[in-house]
């Protein structure tokens, strides 16, 4: 039989919640909650140290944002091009105006 445990720290903040209005999220915003997860810097940190990890932190965020628009661009791409190939050259033109 495997047993397993796991202590959840009590000050961790488990759950986040994010929304938009009438819109979906944007690289930059994507991009920051990715940073958010990827390092985190405790209040406690030597101020050298700390100061090293938020540069960083700004560092891996713009990364970040850059390869999450070529990852949007290249969908349109394909979704332009699927579009195209269904027939709907009107649609795909829309599409690729984004």
């Amino acid at each position: 039989m495997l047993a397993t445990s796991m202590e959840v720290p009590r000050h961790a903040q488990l759950v986040q919640v994010q929304t938009t209005s009438n819109r979906g999220f944007t690289p930059e915003e994507i991009a920051a909650r990715c940073a958010d997860k990827i390092i985190s810097v405790s209040d406690s940190a030597h101020p050298a140290l700390r100061e090293q990890a938020v540069a960083f932190k700004a560092a891996i965020h713009a990364v970040l944002v850059h390869y999450m628009k070529e990852a949007v661009a290249s969908d349109r791409t394909t979704v332009y091009n699927a579009l195209k190939d269904a027939g709907h050259p009107e649609l795909a033109q829309l599409i690729g105006r984004l």
